[in-house]
């Protein structure tokens, strides 16, 4: 029987999972996507999971509970129509399906289950949630394959069949643009920290991302003029990624606290040639060499000299971004982050 794989997404939001089965089909693997929130949901979901909440809140007011919202039904139906022998979830289960139940129809068919585990950091802030996911998801898979080296040591300690994947992207024509137009490009959701830090480079920053508004009364007049509150994806991304100087990332709280910083935004970034300015933790230099590749700042003020340093200097700037192009073509592709996963996987050989 030759190999089939069935991805379930769990973040469809964005076509990371999409663009990951893709490279997977080009390895040879008969590989089915399916994008889990466009999956037929449960009848009546949003007052029967408001009504078991509180059911479970009465037994245990500690606990975290989720009414998964997807109908069981339809996947086992999916699953024994494709008849996979691997099944991997990006992001997480837990919010569609019951873990368990889809444990318990794997070992009955001879499946094994993969999480390729995009998001838990943001899950820190909620306590009770993350240690449900820890100990209701994380158990039923064969292997966990975690963006973080800091979350993929903390699975380890916890026993679990964890490793360290990193992300990747897809190759992109360079489309850099003679004279960009954008000095600092951001692009994210509103937090504190990022506010705080945005704050120390106002003149020179564009904003684009969701949730900005609702924090209006934290920012100055100046930053709040530098923000479209809108969030951008795919082609206008590219666009925008392509005529910026530099492209700023900063990580959210959670990831910050757990120093860890190896969000997708780094290799999408990169893959489009761009310049990198991220915030400092030790998983970038196990990935890229700092100072050659891409750069980094330790707080306010290193953020604002980088940030001049580099608005001055056109070439060196330009040669970082080219040579961290290179490294992303060389060890970051979709095609060569499936292919570790796929061997993880006993998938290739």
């Amino acid at each position: 029987m030759s190999d089939k794989l069935l991805v379930l997404d769990g973040i469809g939001g964005i076509d990371l999972g999409r663009n990951l089965a893709a490279s997977i089909q080009n390895h040879g693997i008969l590989t089915e996507y399916q994008n889990m929130a466009e999956m037929p949901k449960i009848w009546m979901h949003k007052p029967r999971s408001a009504i078991a909440k509180i059911r479970n809140k009465k037994n245990d007011k500690d606990s975290f509970y989720c009414l998964p919202k997807c109908d069981f039904e339809q996947l086992e139906k999916q699953i024994n129509q494709f008849k996979p022998n691997k099944i991997l979830v990006i992001g997480f289960l837990y919010k569609f399906f019951e873990p368990k139940r889809l444990k318990r129809l794997a070992d009955k068919l001879g499946i094994e289950i993969f999480l390729y585990d995009t998001d838990s950091c943001n899950l820190y802030s909620s306590r009770r949630e993350f240690i449900f996911f820890i100990e209701s998801e994380l158990i039923v898979y064969n292997a966990i394959f975690s963006f973080s080296r800091v979350v993929t040591d903390f699975f380890q300690r916890k026993n679990l069949n964890a490793f360290f994947c990193p992300f990747g992207d897809t190759i992109k024509a360079r489309q850099l643009s003679a004279e960009p137009v954008i000095d600092v490009l951001f692009v994210g959701s509103a937090d504190l920290r990022r506010i705080f830090l945005l704050e120390n480079i106002v003149e020179k920053v564009t904003i684009y991302g969701n949730r900005w508004q609702r924090q209006w009364p934290l920012m100055s007049e100046k930053l709040q003029q530098k923000v479209i509150d809108e969030p951008i994806w795919g082609k206008q991304l590219q666009l925008t990624l392509s005529v910026s100087k530099i492209v700023l990332n900063i990580t959210r709280i959670p990831f910050y606290g757990a120093e860890t910083g190896i969000n997708h935004r780094i290799f999408e970034a990169m893959s489009m040639g761009c310049f990198v300015l991220t915030d400092h933790c030790d998983e970038i230099a196990e990935l890229f060499e700092i100072g050659q590749e891409i750069e980094t700042f330790k707080g306010m003020e290193e953020l604002k000299q980088k940030v001049e340093y580099y608005l001055q200097h056109d070439e060196e700037r330009q040669q970082i971004a080219d040579r961290g192009y290179q490294r992303f073509l060389k060890d970051y592709t979709w095609q060569q982050r499936s292919a570790e996963l796929l061997t993880k996987m006993g998938l290739l050989i």
